[in-house]
């Protein structure tokens, strides 16, 4: 027998938190404990089964002792196909347009004014839609995620259709069938609403780029008129009428003192509507200070206290729940028909990896081969403790490190044990 190489002990309290990867498994040891495992890691393994039997078996049971033969890297190889070659589920992301009616300073996106999808390609869609549903046998759920652009500028023209005839498809096929958007929420009407619910749509991410006095500065109509107060009122709408509202906050070093004021903005919600809204902290991508980590957490558990769900980036699980770019079974469709896969990068002809045809099948090229056989690629994630809910981040990440040694998590061991230690507090807390 062996230990794992994907144990992490993290001092806590005056005891020792110890968690493995692999299994996701938890232990809090008195230090005691901890001096026998660093004791058997020194004069070997059997000795700590002789002086505690019943505290070696528990290590077995949860992981942090496997045996010799075991190859762990396998182990999270099979663990990364289980999840990424799933095909009981298809995700299809849809980008109606690549135009917005807000031109965010940090947006990574090359807005395209007057694109959107006309008639051929919403034709092709539809029947990509009908190709998936009838050429995958083992398919029991199909997901349609509006994305772009601000993809409700194309509402009528393009959503409405569109969920139409996905409703109409998966139900002759038997299928469960979900949509969800990714908008600013400015053009939500409270017409819209019997529309979504009627269409299977169940979840919307909405965005406010801090309080209102910061947001109105990034997101605004025109010079006198922000976006804030609009938004809040179309959140609270969905939420209050049982759509469930993922509410991104974009944080940075000058907005993140005044997030609270966000929690008494949203004081309309009935108590099941407050159900329905998940409060989710995004650094921007520029943001370079490294210290606000404590700032995040003190707004979480205030959030929490309020009574919202929340959710962190921290303890997200890139293998367990990994980016649909990751997965066989999605494609994401562009206005113009073009075919990708990463939804985070500029959609450029360059960058797609497939053809849509009029028939809805696509034909993939060597870029996306090269991304679903891209993990586990890069040495240093193999010699990673946190390897297995890591995974070495996303498949668009590996591939731009191709040939270079990299970590999501910039080679820093505090931080992985941070990540460890934020999820023990956040689980088991």
């Amino acid at each position: 027998m062996k230990f794992s190489q994907f144990n992490t002990y993290i001092p806590y309290e005056g005891k020792i938190i110890a968690y493995n990867a692999y299994t996701n498994q938890y232990l809090l040891l008195e230090f005691l404990l901890y001096e026998l495992i660093q004791s058997a890691q020194q004069y070997g393994i059997a000795s700590l089964d002789a002086i505690h039997p019943s505290f070696y078996q528990a290590l077995v049971d949860n992981g942090f002792v496997v045996e010799d033969n075991t190859n762990e890297i396998d182990k999270v190889s099979q663990l990364i196909d289980s999840v990424d070659k799933q095909e009981d589920r298809y995700i299809l992301i849809v980008n109606p347009t690549m135009n917005c009616n807000f031109k965010c300073w940090y947006c990574y996106e090359t807005h395209i004014k007057d694109s959107k999808m006309d008639a051929t390609t919403l034709e092709k869609v539809s029947q990509h839609i009908k190709y998936v549903v009838e050429n995958k046998p083992s398919l029991k759920e199909f997901i349609v995620s509006f994305f772009g652009g601000e993809p409700l500028l194309y509402y009528d023209k393009v959503v409405v259709p569109l969920l139409k005839y996905a409703n109409q498809i998966t139900q002759k096929h038997g299928l469960n069938f979900q949509a969800d958007f990714t908008t600013n929420g400015f053009l939500i009407k409270p017409n819209m609403v019997d529309t979504f619910k009627e269409l299977s749509v169940n979840h919307f991410q909405i965005t406010l780029d801090g309080d209102k006095e910061h947001h109105d500065t990034i997101r605004f109509v025109s010079k006198k008129r922000g976006s804030y107060d609009d938004i809040v009122q179309n959140i609270i709408l969905l939420a209050n009428n049982g759509l469930p509202v993922t509410v991104r906050i974009n944080y940075t070093a000058h907005n993140l003192d005044n997030l609270t004021s966000i929690l008494e903005d949203l004081t309309l919600l009935t108590p099941e509507g407050k159900q329905n809204i998940t409060i989710s902290l995004h650094k921007v991508w520029q943001e370079t200070d490294k210290s606000l980590g404590t700032k995040v957490n003190t707004f979480i558990n205030l959030a929490k206290k309020a009574g919202f769900n929340t959710a962190q980036d921290i303890l997200i699980d890139s293998v367990r729940n990994s980016c649909y770019a990751d997965k066989n079974n999605h494609a994401t469709i562009n206005y113009n028909g073009e075919v990708f896969k990463c939804t985070a990068r500029d959609f450029k002809s360059g960058n797609k990896e497939g053809e849509l045809h009029s028939d809805g099948s696509i034909t993939w090229n060597d870029k996306f081969y090269s991304r679903m056989q891209i993990k586990l690629q890069n040495k240093p994630c193999l010699e990673c403790a946190i390897l297995p809910i890591c995974g070495g981040g996303c498949s668009q990440q590996a591939i731009e490190h191709i040939g270079v040694d990299y970590c999501v998590n910039d080679f820093d061991e505090n931080k992985k044990k941070n990540i460890v230690l934020q999820r023990f507090l956040a689980t088991h807390l």
